[in-house]
């Protein structure tokens, strides 16, 4: 069966559709709109393959469609072009939705939802449901439709969705939508927490009936910033027992527990057997640089956070061990109130390691809060400075609290690097 093109897509996918971004979203759109019929350009500010780096009106009168990337600000030169050259403008996640033919489950969250949404899909599988991750979790939902061609209606999409995805929606449809958490972050984007919570209150907006499902902290904010969330939605996250039924998993304990928390009230909703979702907990594994240990050398053990870009997470990490950790710190800035959360994070603290675009003024702040730190040049002197100070029942911890892309290429390169460098320690593994 082919792809069912909106009418009002037609004619503007007889002629070359731009597309901002060359990066992974930006070509799986060209796949896309390839498989519709038409002929995708990419434009790309550091040309890569060799794409355009400029868009300007000339260009604009050529695409009546632009289809644009996450990192592109709803406000960015070229989008402003194209709608004043009277283009259709859609974001990836927006233009992709048009051709999903199955079930939409939307993920969002501060933190956690790359792994609810690995989690979801994983339980789903467990029980013969046709489920496929996609979206933020780095398999663009232009990718999936293209690779299942629109998917069959009985197919369900566990779609992780960014704020930077939401908060230009406006075609995208979801059936369910699951707010994890709410914290301070990518406010060098959304400038206020009020704007960033706005862009992901979008979600909810477009789900459809209304069956959304939210956490302890969204409730709370939501009440803040003057927003209803019908009383069903609500599920309690934070400060919840222990369950038995989940010891020896990764959701005994927090963070992880709150994703569980949040999927079983999905579940539930959903009319499947609860018992099935314990057992799918039992056989997930977490996906790497998630407060995973990498080796225990000398009776100090070693912890990989890297996917910890913002505060909250690392508050979380550090909350969750018996006794203050070593901590390796820092990166490039999204904003924030870096002094309240260097206060926050001292009794949690043993000692702090500082990297990165923000190391200074990681050190300013731990001065005035009395954090013991030093501050260290790279990755590779925090670990061996780090392996110098810890002692046995030590724990160190990289839980950078920032983005990675002053010193690596990503969080993951920074996670491998941090690992190969904790390999390279000279010490016997016990």
């Amino acid at each position: 069966m082919s792809l069912v093109i909106p009418d009002f897509l037609k004619p503007l996918l007889a002629q070359p559709v731009a597309i901002f971004g060359g990066g992974v979203s930006g070509r799986s759109v060209v796949a896309l709109v390839e498989k519709l019929g038409g002929r995708g350009v990419i434009f790309d500010q550091k040309g890569a393959d060799g794409a355009p780096t400029e868009f300007r009106a000339a260009a604009a009168g050529a695409h009546p469609l632009v289809v644009y990337s996450p990192g592109f600000l709803p406000t960015h030169p070229w989008v402003a072009e194209a709608r004043v050259a009277g283009a259709v403008c859609l974001a990836e996640l927006d233009f992709a939705s048009l051709f999903w033919r199955g079930s939409l489950i939307a993920i969002t969250g501060t933190n956690g939802k790359t792994t609810l949404t690995e989690f979801l899909t994983h339980a789903l599988r467990s029980v013969d449901r046709d489920a496929y991750a996609t979206g933020n979790i780095g398999y663009s939902f232009s990718q999936l439709v293209t690779d299942r061609n629109g998917g069959a209606p009985d197919s369900i999409a566990v779609c992780e969705v960014s704020s930077f995805q939401a908060e230009t929606l406006r075609y995208f449809r979801a059936d369910a939508a699951l707010w994890t958490n709410f914290a301070e972050d990518h406010l060098e984007r959304h400038g206020t927490m009020e704007e960033y919570f706005q862009s992901k209150w979008r979600l909810f907006e477009r789900t459809v009936g209304g069956h959304v499902f939210a956490g302890s902290s969204v409730q709370h904010y939501a009440e803040k910033f003057g927003q209803t969330l019908p009383a069903e939605s609500h599920v309690a996250t934070e400060g919840q027992g222990g369950d038995v039924l989940l010891r020896g998993t990764v959701f005994a304990h927090y963070p992880q527990r709150e994703n569980f928390l949040i999927a079983a009230a999905w579940w539930r909703s959903y009319g499947l057997r609860e018992t099935a979702l314990y057992a799918a907990a039992q056989s997930f594994i977490l996906a790497d640089h998630r407060l995973a240990r990498v080796r225990v050398s000398d009776g100090v053990t070693w912890w990989n956070d890297s996917k910890a870009t913002n505060f909250h997470a690392v508050e979380a990490a550090a909350a969750g061990f018996a006794a203050p950790v070593i901590l390796i710190a820092g990166g490039k800035s999204k904003g924030g109130d870096v002094a309240a959360f260097v206060r926050r994070l001292s009794p949690l603290v043993k000692h702090a390691f500082f990297i990165g675009e923000t190391r200074s003024v990681l050190a300013t702040f731990a001065g005035a809060a009395g954090l013991s730190h030093t501050v260290c040049g790279d990755l590779s002197e925090a670990v061996r400075r780090a392996a110098e100070f810890a002692v046995a029942g030590d724990n160190i911890l990289l839980s950078p609290g920032f983005a990675s892309f002053d010193q690596f290429k990503n969080y993951e390169d920074r996670g491998r690097q941090f690992v190969a460098l904790v390999n390279s320690v000279g010490a016997t593994v016990v």
